[in-house]
């Protein structure tokens, strides 16, 4: 068996709310300094504490994703504020049951609503438009898990040589 290291990186979209929310902190910051200069002195700790504020929520909206595919196991990592990486999963490819699209009949049976079986769901996609992402059914510690992944070509093609009977990419 050859090695190999397939590395795909995610970064997820930041809501339109969360891009609001950053600039009315930043405006109050600067309102408040200026108050701070021309009124009095007693402006400037709300002026510092939006600051610190817009500090701790642009740490946690702003997260990516990596995938890395390696010889016998597959990682997620979760990256925060770009400084942070943590590893949320990482899983063999002996315990993969199937990988497919959202609609495909393979993983009907995983569903919210209408699925019988109940399973934990992680969510590792982008939420950009136009963007397909694809269910990964794995077990992690004897227990199925559900991932949903944003693959991409490369990747799928990979997974596809590898496993042709349980990815499915249509």
């Amino acid at each position: 068996m050859m090695d190999f290291n397939l590395t795909q990186q995610v970064r997820k979209k930041q809501k339109r709310s969360s891009k609001l929310l950053g600039r009315i902190m930043v405006v109050f910051a600067v309102i408040l300094v200026f108050f701070g200069i021309i009124f009095n002195r007693g402006f400037f700790f709300p002026a510092f504490l939006f600051a610190f504020l817009y500090y701790i929520f642009g740490y946690g909206s702003d997260s990516a994703y990596e995938y890395n595919f390696e010889n016998e196991q597959f990682s997620i990592d979760v990256i925060k504020g770009k400084r942070r990486r943590k590893t949320a999963h990482v899983l063999y490819y002996k315990n993969l049951e199937v990988v497919a699209p959202p609609d495909h009949e393979s993983v009907a049976k995983y569903k919210k609503k209408t699925g019988t079986e109940k399973i934990r769901k992680f969510d590792y996609t982008s939420y950009e438009d136009g963007v397909p992402y694809y269910t990964m059914i794995i077990k992690q510690n004897d227990e199925k898990i559900k991932l949903l992944l944003d693959l991409n070509q490369e990747t799928l093609h990979f997974l596809k040589v590898r496993y042709p009977m349980k990815v499915f990419t249509q």
